[in-house]
Protein backbone atom coordinates (compact mmCIF):
# COMPACT_ATOMS: atom_id res chain seq x y z
CA UNK A 1 0.00 0.00 0.00
CA UNK A 2 1.92 2.94 -0.89
CA UNK A 3 -0.78 5.70 -0.02
CA UNK A 4 -2.67 4.71 3.03
CA UNK A 5 -5.75 7.15 4.13
CA UNK A 6 -6.62 7.37 7.38
CA UNK A 7 -9.48 8.34 9.11
CA UNK A 8 -8.51 11.01 12.06
CA UNK A 9 -11.33 11.40 14.57
CA UNK A 10 -11.07 14.55 16.93
CA UNK A 11 -13.10 17.45 18.15
CA UNK A 12 -11.84 20.55 16.45
CA UNK A 13 -13.91 22.93 18.84
CA UNK A 14 -10.87 21.88 21.46
CA UNK A 15 -8.12 20.50 19.77
CA UNK A 16 -7.97 22.36 16.04
CA UNK A 17 -3.87 22.69 16.73
CA UNK A 18 -3.71 18.90 17.84
CA UNK A 19 -5.61 17.44 14.84
CA UNK A 20 -3.77 19.83 12.28
CA UNK A 21 -0.27 18.50 13.04
CA UNK A 22 -1.33 15.14 13.33
CA UNK A 23 -2.52 15.16 9.98
CA UNK A 24 0.78 17.27 8.77
CA UNK A 25 2.52 13.96 10.54
CA UNK A 26 0.65 11.50 8.88
CA UNK A 27 0.74 13.68 5.14
CA UNK A 28 4.64 13.60 5.95
CA UNK A 29 4.87 10.03 6.44
CA UNK A 30 2.90 9.53 2.70
CA UNK A 31 -0.65 9.34 4.21
CA UNK A 32 -4.02 10.73 2.83
CA UNK A 33 -6.20 11.96 5.87
CA UNK A 34 -9.95 12.30 6.00
CA UNK A 35 -10.64 14.59 9.20
CA UNK A 36 -14.24 13.98 11.17
CA UNK A 37 -15.06 16.45 13.74
CA UNK A 38 -16.95 14.84 17.06
CA UNK A 39 -16.80 18.25 18.45
CA UNK A 40 -19.85 20.05 19.55
CA UNK A 41 -19.00 23.21 20.54
CA UNK A 42 -17.50 26.11 18.22
CA UNK A 43 -16.11 25.33 15.30
CA UNK A 44 -12.62 24.52 14.89
CA UNK A 45 -10.02 26.92 13.23
CA UNK A 46 -10.29 24.77 10.36
CA UNK A 47 -12.85 23.06 7.76
CA UNK A 48 -12.99 19.38 8.53
CA UNK A 49 -13.37 16.46 5.59
CA UNK A 50 -16.44 15.54 7.57
CA UNK A 51 -18.23 17.98 9.84
CA UNK A 52 -19.63 17.73 12.95
CA UNK A 53 -23.19 18.07 11.75
CA UNK A 54 -22.48 14.95 9.18
CA UNK A 55 -21.76 12.93 12.46
CA UNK A 56 -25.00 14.51 14.08
CA UNK A 57 -27.17 13.42 11.35
CA UNK A 58 -25.37 10.24 10.82
CA UNK A 59 -26.89 9.75 14.31
CA UNK A 60 -30.60 10.69 13.10
CA UNK A 61 -30.13 14.28 14.40
CA UNK A 62 -28.40 17.52 13.82
CA UNK A 63 -25.86 19.22 15.86
CA UNK A 64 -28.25 21.84 17.22
CA UNK A 65 -30.44 18.98 18.42
CA UNK A 66 -26.99 17.56 19.60
CA UNK A 67 -26.05 20.54 21.53
CA UNK A 68 -29.30 20.99 23.19
CA UNK A 69 -29.23 17.43 24.29
CA UNK A 70 -29.04 18.61 27.92
CA UNK A 71 -25.90 17.67 28.71
CA UNK A 72 -22.33 16.52 27.59
CA UNK A 73 -22.04 12.80 28.24
CA UNK A 74 -25.65 12.90 25.94
CA UNK A 75 -24.21 14.78 23.60
CA UNK A 76 -20.99 12.93 22.61
CA UNK A 77 -23.05 9.31 22.93
CA UNK A 78 -25.36 10.49 20.04
CA UNK A 79 -21.83 11.81 18.19
CA UNK A 80 -20.03 8.44 18.84
CA UNK A 81 -22.86 6.84 17.81
CA UNK A 82 -22.77 8.99 14.32
CA UNK A 83 -18.67 8.76 14.15
CA UNK A 84 -19.37 4.59 14.33
CA UNK A 85 -21.61 4.49 11.81
CA UNK A 86 -19.74 7.03 9.15
CA UNK A 87 -16.73 5.06 10.13
CA UNK A 88 -18.06 1.75 9.50
CA UNK A 89 -19.26 3.00 5.86
CA UNK A 90 -16.04 4.16 5.14
CA UNK A 91 -14.04 1.33 5.93
CA UNK A 92 -17.30 -0.97 4.27
CA UNK A 93 -16.90 1.05 1.15
CA UNK A 94 -12.84 0.74 1.30
CA UNK A 95 -12.83 4.45 1.75
CA UNK A 96 -10.39 4.66 4.87
CA UNK A 97 -7.07 1.48 5.76
CA UNK A 98 -6.80 3.15 9.50
CA UNK A 99 -8.20 5.23 11.93
CA UNK A 100 -6.64 7.30 14.59
CA UNK A 101 -8.65 9.17 17.19
CA UNK A 102 -7.53 11.73 20.23
CA UNK A 103 -9.08 12.73 23.38
CA UNK A 104 -8.94 13.56 26.78
CA UNK A 105 -11.42 11.44 28.91
CA UNK A 106 -14.60 12.52 26.22
CA UNK A 107 -12.69 11.41 23.26
CA UNK A 108 -11.45 8.87 24.43
CA UNK A 109 -15.18 7.54 25.46
CA UNK A 110 -15.94 7.99 21.75
CA UNK A 111 -13.25 6.77 20.26
CA UNK A 112 -13.39 3.35 21.68
CA UNK A 113 -17.02 2.82 20.03
CA UNK A 114 -15.96 3.89 17.17
CA UNK A 115 -12.91 0.83 17.34
CA UNK A 116 -15.27 -1.45 18.35
CA UNK A 117 -17.15 -0.75 15.25
CA UNK A 118 -14.56 -1.33 12.84
CA UNK A 119 -13.19 -4.92 12.01
CA UNK A 120 -10.79 -7.05 13.52
CA UNK A 121 -7.33 -6.59 12.09
CA UNK A 122 -8.37 -3.26 10.26
CA UNK A 123 -5.40 -0.44 11.98
CA UNK A 124 -7.00 1.68 14.92
CA UNK A 125 -4.85 3.70 16.99
CA UNK A 126 -6.18 5.73 19.84
CA UNK A 127 -4.70 8.34 21.32
CA UNK A 128 -5.58 9.42 25.03
CA UNK A 129 -4.88 10.98 28.62
CA UNK A 130 -6.03 8.22 29.93
CA UNK A 131 -4.27 5.12 27.74
CA UNK A 132 -3.96 2.00 29.63
CA UNK A 133 -6.13 3.76 32.89
CA UNK A 134 -8.21 1.54 35.62
CA UNK A 135 -10.71 4.12 34.31
CA UNK A 136 -11.42 1.97 30.64
CA UNK A 137 -13.19 -1.34 31.46
CA UNK A 138 -11.66 -4.52 29.80
CA UNK A 139 -14.67 -4.78 27.78
CA UNK A 140 -14.48 -1.72 26.24
CA UNK A 141 -11.13 -2.67 24.63
CA UNK A 142 -11.14 -3.87 20.92
CA UNK A 143 -8.63 -6.89 20.57
CA UNK A 144 -6.33 -5.33 18.70
CA UNK A 145 -6.62 -1.48 19.95
CA UNK A 146 -3.32 0.13 19.28
CA UNK A 147 -3.44 3.00 22.25
CA UNK A 148 -0.78 5.79 22.93
CA UNK A 149 -0.54 7.68 26.36
CA UNK A 150 -1.23 11.65 25.31
CA UNK A 151 1.32 12.70 28.02
CA UNK A 152 1.01 16.69 28.69
CA UNK A 153 -1.43 16.81 25.78
CA UNK A 154 -4.58 18.29 27.67
CA UNK A 155 -4.50 21.75 26.14
CA UNK A 156 -2.45 23.12 23.55
CA UNK A 157 0.73 21.59 22.16
CA UNK A 158 4.13 21.62 23.41
CA UNK A 159 7.61 19.28 22.73
CA UNK A 160 6.68 16.91 25.11
CA UNK A 161 2.74 16.32 23.50
CA UNK A 162 4.43 16.52 20.02
CA UNK A 163 6.57 13.45 20.55
CA UNK A 164 3.23 11.45 21.58
CA UNK A 165 1.28 12.53 18.75
CA UNK A 166 4.14 12.45 15.81
CA UNK A 167 4.58 8.78 17.66
CA UNK A 168 0.48 7.89 17.43
CA UNK A 169 0.52 9.54 13.45
CA UNK A 170 3.77 6.76 12.58
CA UNK A 171 2.20 4.01 14.51
CA UNK A 172 -0.90 3.84 12.47
CA UNK A 173 0.18 4.98 9.07
CA UNK A 174 2.81 2.21 9.41
CA UNK A 175 0.31 -0.29 10.60
CA UNK A 176 -1.90 0.24 7.56
CA UNK A 177 1.21 -0.08 5.09
CA UNK A 178 2.67 -2.90 6.39
CA UNK A 179 -0.61 -4.90 7.92
CA UNK A 180 -1.80 -7.89 6.29
CA UNK A 181 -5.78 -8.18 6.83
CA UNK A 182 -6.63 -11.46 7.26
CA UNK A 183 -7.04 -13.63 4.14
CA UNK A 184 -7.08 -17.53 4.74
CA UNK A 185 -6.42 -19.57 1.60
CA UNK A 186 -7.30 -22.83 3.55
CA UNK A 187 -10.18 -23.17 5.78
CA UNK A 188 -9.81 -21.87 9.34
CA UNK A 189 -10.29 -24.04 12.35
CA UNK A 190 -10.27 -21.69 16.07
CA UNK A 191 -8.89 -22.96 18.68
CA UNK A 192 -8.15 -21.62 22.40
CA UNK A 193 -5.44 -22.93 25.14
CA UNK A 194 -4.17 -21.25 28.15
CA UNK A 195 -0.39 -20.86 27.28
CA UNK A 196 1.50 -23.81 26.73
CA UNK A 197 2.70 -25.28 30.12
CA UNK A 198 -0.70 -25.65 31.52
CA UNK A 199 -2.40 -26.46 28.57
CA UNK A 200 -0.81 -28.31 25.55
CA UNK A 201 -2.48 -30.34 23.17
CA UNK A 202 -1.80 -27.42 20.53
CA UNK A 203 1.28 -28.51 20.22
CA UNK A 204 -0.51 -32.02 18.39
CA UNK A 205 -3.13 -30.73 17.60
CA UNK A 206 -2.10 -28.11 15.49
CA UNK A 207 0.20 -29.75 13.01
CA UNK A 208 -2.48 -32.58 12.93
CA UNK A 209 -5.15 -29.80 11.55
CA UNK A 210 -2.66 -28.11 9.33
CA UNK A 211 -1.59 -32.07 7.23
CA UNK A 212 -5.52 -32.24 6.68
CA UNK A 213 -5.33 -28.66 5.09
CA UNK A 214 -6.85 -26.44 7.58
CA UNK A 215 -5.47 -23.15 9.19
CA UNK A 216 -5.22 -22.86 12.88
CA UNK A 217 -5.12 -19.78 14.88
CA UNK A 218 -5.35 -20.22 18.66
CA UNK A 219 -6.17 -17.91 21.07
CA UNK A 220 -4.29 -17.10 24.15
CA UNK A 221 -7.55 -17.23 26.68
CA UNK A 222 -6.73 -14.61 29.10
CA UNK A 223 -9.34 -12.08 28.79
CA UNK A 224 -8.84 -10.45 25.25
CA UNK A 225 -8.32 -13.12 23.29
CA UNK A 226 -11.23 -14.72 24.34
CA UNK A 227 -12.60 -11.65 23.39
CA UNK A 228 -10.91 -11.62 19.71
CA UNK A 229 -11.91 -15.65 19.44
CA UNK A 230 -15.49 -14.84 20.25
CA UNK A 231 -15.79 -12.02 18.11
CA UNK A 232 -14.43 -13.84 14.79
CA UNK A 233 -16.27 -17.13 16.05
CA UNK A 234 -19.70 -15.28 15.70
CA UNK A 235 -18.60 -13.60 12.66
CA UNK A 236 -18.06 -16.78 10.82
CA UNK A 237 -14.79 -16.54 10.98
CA UNK A 238 -14.12 -20.09 11.18
CA UNK A 239 -15.11 -23.49 9.60
CA UNK A 240 -15.03 -25.34 13.17
CA UNK A 241 -14.17 -24.32 16.71
CA UNK A 242 -11.63 -26.56 19.47
CA UNK A 243 -12.65 -24.34 22.05
CA UNK A 244 -10.85 -26.24 24.85
CA UNK A 245 -9.60 -23.47 27.47
CA UNK A 246 -13.05 -22.06 28.86
CA UNK A 247 -11.10 -20.73 32.14
CA UNK A 248 -12.45 -17.29 31.26
CA UNK A 249 -16.00 -18.53 31.33
CA UNK A 250 -15.01 -20.07 35.18
CA UNK A 251 -13.25 -16.17 35.43
CA UNK A 252 -16.22 -14.48 34.82
CA UNK A 253 -18.51 -16.56 37.08
CA UNK A 254 -15.90 -16.58 40.07
CA UNK A 255 -15.52 -12.59 39.63
CA UNK A 256 -12.14 -12.11 38.29
CA UNK A 257 -11.49 -9.69 36.20
CA UNK A 258 -9.48 -12.19 33.74
CA UNK A 259 -12.55 -12.44 32.07
CA UNK A 260 -13.85 -11.86 28.09
CA UNK A 261 -17.33 -10.78 29.18
CA UNK A 262 -20.64 -12.55 29.88
CA UNK A 263 -21.13 -14.21 26.06
CA UNK A 264 -18.05 -16.58 26.52
CA UNK A 265 -18.93 -20.02 24.78
CA UNK A 266 -21.68 -18.58 22.68
CA UNK A 267 -20.07 -17.03 19.61
CA UNK A 268 -19.70 -19.82 17.62
CA UNK A 269 -22.69 -21.63 19.15
CA UNK A 270 -25.36 -18.67 17.98
CA UNK A 271 -24.43 -18.84 13.98
CA UNK A 272 -24.24 -22.64 14.10
CA UNK A 273 -20.12 -22.83 13.46
CA UNK A 274 -19.66 -26.61 14.78
CA UNK A 275 -18.07 -26.14 17.99
CA UNK A 276 -15.72 -29.37 19.70
CA UNK A 277 -15.67 -27.94 23.47
CA UNK A 278 -13.88 -29.20 26.43
CA UNK A 279 -13.34 -27.58 30.07
CA UNK A 280 -9.79 -26.92 29.88
CA UNK A 281 -8.46 -24.91 32.80
CA UNK A 282 -12.15 -24.24 33.78
CA UNK A 283 -11.60 -25.33 37.41
CA UNK A 284 -9.53 -22.42 38.43
CA UNK A 285 -9.58 -18.60 38.92
CA UNK A 286 -7.12 -16.23 37.54
CA UNK A 287 -6.51 -13.12 39.16
CA UNK A 288 -3.35 -10.60 38.75
CA UNK A 289 -0.63 -11.82 40.71
CA UNK A 290 0.32 -8.35 42.10
CA UNK A 291 -3.14 -7.62 43.37
CA UNK A 292 -5.80 -9.86 45.51
CA UNK A 293 -7.60 -12.68 45.18
CA UNK A 294 -11.37 -12.67 43.76
CA UNK A 295 -13.31 -12.66 47.28
CA UNK A 296 -13.60 -15.55 49.45
CA UNK A 297 -10.80 -16.94 47.43
CA UNK A 298 -7.83 -16.00 50.13
CA UNK A 299 -6.70 -18.92 51.62
CA UNK A 300 -7.40 -21.47 48.46
CA UNK A 301 -4.26 -23.13 47.16
CA UNK A 302 -2.48 -20.97 44.13
CA UNK A 303 0.20 -20.65 41.45
CA UNK A 304 1.46 -17.62 40.55
CA UNK A 305 2.38 -18.28 36.74
CA UNK A 306 4.40 -15.22 36.69
CA UNK A 307 4.50 -11.79 37.76
CA UNK A 308 1.25 -10.82 36.04
CA UNK A 309 -0.78 -13.71 36.39
CA UNK A 310 -1.97 -16.52 39.19
CA UNK A 311 -4.54 -19.10 39.58
CA UNK A 312 -6.46 -20.36 42.33
CA UNK A 313 -8.10 -23.38 42.72
CA UNK A 314 -12.38 -23.13 42.11
CA UNK A 315 -14.20 -24.59 45.09
CA UNK A 316 -16.19 -27.35 44.07
CA UNK A 317 -19.73 -25.43 44.15
CA UNK A 318 -18.58 -23.12 42.09
CA UNK A 319 -17.35 -25.90 39.49
CA UNK A 320 -20.93 -27.24 40.01
CA UNK A 321 -22.05 -23.85 38.83
CA UNK A 322 -19.23 -23.47 35.70
CA UNK A 323 -20.65 -27.04 34.84
CA UNK A 324 -24.38 -26.20 34.66
CA UNK A 325 -23.68 -23.06 32.71
CA UNK A 326 -21.59 -24.95 30.25
CA UNK A 327 -24.58 -27.01 29.67
CA UNK A 328 -26.85 -24.42 29.10
CA UNK A 329 -25.00 -22.52 26.46
CA UNK A 330 -24.15 -25.85 24.83
CA UNK A 331 -27.68 -26.66 24.79
CA UNK A 332 -28.22 -23.12 22.73
CA UNK A 333 -26.25 -23.89 19.87
CA UNK A 334 -27.43 -24.17 16.57
CA UNK A 335 -25.08 -26.24 14.98
CA UNK A 336 -22.97 -29.06 15.86
CA UNK A 337 -21.46 -29.58 18.97
CA UNK A 338 -19.29 -31.99 21.13
CA UNK A 339 -18.09 -31.28 24.83
CA UNK A 340 -15.08 -33.49 26.07
CA UNK A 341 -14.47 -34.28 29.52
CA UNK A 342 -11.51 -35.32 30.23
CA UNK A 343 -11.92 -37.35 33.51
CA UNK A 344 -8.30 -37.48 34.92
CA UNK A 345 -8.09 -33.44 34.83
CA UNK A 346 -8.43 -30.21 32.62
CA UNK A 347 -4.87 -28.13 33.28
CA UNK A 348 -1.35 -29.41 34.45
CA UNK A 349 -1.59 -27.75 38.02
CA UNK A 350 -4.39 -30.48 39.35
CA UNK A 351 -2.42 -33.40 38.68
CA UNK A 352 -1.40 -35.36 41.99
CA UNK A 353 1.73 -33.03 43.85
CA UNK A 354 1.21 -30.08 41.91
CA UNK A 355 -0.27 -26.84 43.19
CA UNK A 356 -4.15 -27.19 42.06
CA UNK A 357 -4.86 -30.53 42.61
CA UNK A 358 -8.23 -31.36 44.20
CA UNK A 359 -9.84 -34.48 43.49
CA UNK A 360 -12.98 -34.44 45.42
CA UNK A 361 -13.12 -30.85 43.76
CA UNK A 362 -12.55 -32.76 40.25
CA UNK A 363 -15.33 -35.28 41.30
CA UNK A 364 -17.87 -33.06 41.66
CA UNK A 365 -17.20 -31.37 38.26
CA UNK A 366 -17.09 -34.53 36.33
CA UNK A 367 -20.18 -35.29 38.01
CA UNK A 368 -22.12 -31.76 37.46
CA UNK A 369 -20.84 -31.88 33.75
CA UNK A 370 -22.76 -35.74 33.15
CA UNK A 371 -25.67 -33.68 34.89
CA UNK A 372 -25.86 -30.71 33.06
CA UNK A 373 -24.35 -31.31 29.20
CA UNK A 374 -26.82 -33.98 26.67
CA UNK A 375 -25.99 -37.06 26.46
CA UNK A 376 -25.88 -36.43 23.11
CA UNK A 377 -23.25 -33.87 23.03
CA UNK A 378 -21.12 -35.60 25.38
CA UNK A 379 -17.77 -38.16 25.13
CA UNK A 380 -16.23 -38.79 28.49
CA UNK A 381 -12.83 -39.48 28.22
CA UNK A 382 -10.41 -41.53 31.17
CA UNK A 383 -7.29 -39.27 30.35
CA UNK A 384 -5.99 -35.99 30.97
CA UNK A 385 -6.80 -33.14 28.74
CA UNK A 386 -2.89 -32.62 28.02
CA UNK A 387 -2.45 -37.08 27.11
CA UNK A 388 -2.27 -37.58 23.51
CA UNK A 389 -5.20 -40.06 23.70
CA UNK A 390 -7.50 -36.46 24.14
CA UNK A 391 -6.08 -35.37 20.53
CA UNK A 392 -7.08 -38.38 19.25
CA UNK A 393 -10.42 -38.39 20.30
CA UNK A 394 -10.81 -34.74 19.08
CA UNK A 395 -9.51 -35.38 15.66
CA UNK A 396 -11.71 -38.75 15.42
CA UNK A 397 -14.44 -36.21 16.42
CA UNK A 398 -13.68 -33.26 13.78
CA UNK A 399 -12.89 -36.35 11.10
CA UNK A 400 -16.23 -37.65 11.48
CA UNK A 401 -17.51 -34.40 11.14
CA UNK A 402 -15.73 -34.03 7.67
CA UNK A 403 -16.45 -36.82 6.49
CA UNK A 404 -20.44 -36.09 6.96
CA UNK A 405 -20.18 -33.00 5.29
CA UNK A 406 -20.70 -30.88 8.85
CA UNK A 407 -16.78 -29.12 8.55
CA UNK A 408 -15.68 -28.16 5.23
CA UNK A 409 -12.91 -30.67 3.62
CA UNK A 410 -9.59 -29.26 4.24
CA UNK A 411 -7.35 -27.81 1.35
CA UNK A 412 -3.51 -29.34 1.28
CA UNK A 413 -0.84 -27.09 -0.28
Amino acid sequence: MAAPTILLIGTADTKSDELLYLRERMQFAGATVLVMDVGVLEPGTFTPDISNNDVAVAAGSTIEAVKNAGDENKAMTLMALGACTLAAKLQCDGLINGMLALGGTMGTDLALDVAAALPLGFPKVVLSTVSYSHLIPPERITPDLMMVLWAGGLYGLNSLCKSALSQAAGAVVGACISAQPPKASRPMVGMTSLGKSCLSYMTTLKPALEARGYEVAVFHTTGMGGRAFEALAAEGQFVAVMDFSLQELANHLGGSCVTSGPDRLRGAGRVGVPQLVAPGAADMIDFPTWGAPPAGYEEAPAHAHNRLIASTTASADLRRQIAREIGTRLAEAKGPTCLLMPLKGVQAWDLPGEPLHDAPALAAFVDAIQTHVGPAQLQALPVHINDKAFCDAALAVFDEWVAKGLVPKGSPT
